[in-house]
């Protein structure tokens, strides 16, 4: 009914401002929104009520204000305010050329409210973590045989969950969507990929392996980011020469700032007090090098563990050698030598059988806690880097913009001085009006860059917040993993201290 009733023509340009200021990444209004921007129109209860019941939110539209519906308010506002009886009929007998515009007080109550609702109260407990995992769960995984007539190269099979698909993609492919999204999303959190280096063995393409999979990860669950035409396009095109065609279609997209609804009024979306904000830059400029330490003692311990596993190993050969050598029966040496070789033939079993489980333990941990510490521990590199970004270019091109319109001005203070021409003094002003719109612009992407900044920092802090499971599940894999060996080194312990031979010949172990 209201389609039809609405002149799209006859809509002012003030009201797609309010909407966007009212709106969260034109998204519909929120329903608190709503009510505080009607506040601001010094209308009485009973006109507020006529307005809420023809355009407010509905249960139906799950209590948010559409576009269309918030239009309808701006005009019904303004005439209540003109001193007209308001209906559905106004629009339906309307015949002039815009709607009227209503006279609204200062929106800061409007912007604290949408501050509250979608970025102050950014959840940062595990649970919003949860929220992210629920986005997308995808698998790189290497492909058995690796590909090329002469230089061969690996190929690993990306999986999808929220798209239910599986592409092969090459290295290289990596690198042409790193570079996409460093160029569409220059103020979001883009991390880096594990670097293109000779692969020496299999453990090096394991590493590689695991480094992708992981940046892939924090790709697909990005808020922003997994949404984009170009993720989705790595995760289900199937053609071949996949590194040329995303760059193909996708080289001439703009960045973020171009084509984002908030761009324009992102400084009226960051916090009043920055000090928090630059406060919280530092942490987690601090949290790199510390969690970055702990991510190397977790992998030491990793790597010990299984080097002492490996030793058990070799330990369980030598003595399965020994228990088939074919020693002289006539030499005393040891008495009943038969009896010890076969009881080294059983603690040989039993040796690798702790081998081969405390393998699989360390194993587990390396794909349960170090693996999600990495990814903290990456995304973390990902922040500082960004900040580091932006202080490099975006600060940098600002400084030199406003020194150049000094420069401007300093010129024309001396041309005035010596008494330049007219038309010489129209040039410099043309160059000086040019390079003030080269600043407002900078400006609106600095904002709009804290704006983003603001956002990631919060992102950091939600997966922060898996800190504390990570080491839980740290001690319990351990304490599981103690209990676990222990009975295996007891039920050794009680072969040789039950075997008669075994006691004589110094092999027990007391209790």
């Amino acid at each position: 009914m209201f389609a039809r009733c609405l002149n799209i023509a006859a809509i002012p340009a003030f009201y797609r401002d309010l909407y966007h200021k009212c709106s969260n990444n034109d998204d519909p209004i929120h329903k608190d929104v709503y009510q505080t921007f009607l506040s601001l129109c010094n209308l009485d209860a009973t006109q507020l009520k006529v307005i809420w019941d023809i355009a407010g939110p509905k249960k139906q539209t799950q209590n948010v204000v559409n576009r269309t519906n918030f239009y309808k308010t701006l005009a019904l506002v303004a005439w209540v305010q003109q001193g007209r009886e308001i209906s559905e009929k106004l629009f339906e007998n309307f015949t002039g050329n815009e709607y009227p515009a209503p006279k609204v007080n200062d929106l800061t109550p409007v912007l604290n409210i949408k501050k509250k609702l979608f970025i102050t109260e950014t959840p940062l407990s595990n649970s919003s973590y949860q929220k992210l995992t629920q986005t997308d769960t995808v698998k790189v995984q290497l492909a058995p045989e690796k590909k090329g007539l002469i230089l061969k190269h690996s190929e690993y099979l990306v999986t999808s969950r929220r798209f239910s698909s599986k592409v092969m993609r090459r290295y290289n492919d990596f690198v042409a969507l790193h570079e996409l999204l460093l160029n569409r999303f220059p103020y979001r959190l883009v991390p880096n990929l594990p670097p293109k280096k000779i692969i020496i063995n299999d453990n090096h393409l394991a590493q590689r392996t695991r480094g992708l999979q992981r940046w892939l990860t924090l790709v697909c669950r990005h808020p922003v980011i997994s949404h984009d035409g170009i993720v989705t396009f790595f995760l289900t095109d199937e053609g071949s020469d996949h590194q040329h065609r995303i760059r193909n279609t996708f080289r001439k997209i703009p960045d973020e700032f171009m084509t984002s609804d908030v761009a324009a009024n992102a400084k009226e979306l960051l916090p009043a007090d920055n000090t928090q904000t630059v406060s919280n830059r530092e942490t987690l400029r601090l949290l790199v090098n510390v969690v970055g330490r702990l991510k190397q003692n977790m992998e030491s311990l990793v790597e010990k563990t299984q080097e002492s596993a490996r030793d058990l190993e070799d330990m369980a050969t030598q003595l399965k050698n020994v228990s088939c050598m074919n020693v002289d029966s006539g030499h005393q040496f040891v008495e009943n030598w038969a009896t010890a070789q076969r009881d080294f033939g059983i603690m040989s079993k039993d040796l690798r059988n702790i081998s081969h489980t405390t393998l699989i333990q360390e194993d587990t941990q390396q794909k349960s806690v170090c693996e999600t510490l990495s990814l903290l521990y990456d995304i973390l590199v990902a922040h500082k880097d960004l900040c580091e970004r932006l202080e490099r270019g975006l600060a940098n091109d600002h400084q030199v913009a406003l020194s150049k319109m000094l420069a401007l001005k300093k010129k024309k203070l001396q041309g005035a001085i010596r008494g330049i021409d007219p038309e010489s003094v129209e040039q410099l002003e043309a160059k000086m009006l040019a390079q003030e719109n080269v600043i407002s612009s900078m400006d609106l992407r600095t904002d709009f860059s804290l704006y983003c900044v603001h956002m990631e920092t919060q992102l950091v802090f939600a997966y922060l917040g898996t800190m504390p499971q990570i080491f839980a599940g740290f001690v319990d894999l351990k304490t599981k993993a103690h209990f676990e060996l222990l009975d295996l080194w007891r039920n050794l312990q009680t072969q040789f201290c039950g075997h008669e031979g075994a006691n004589k010949n110094g092999f027990a172990v007391s209790n």
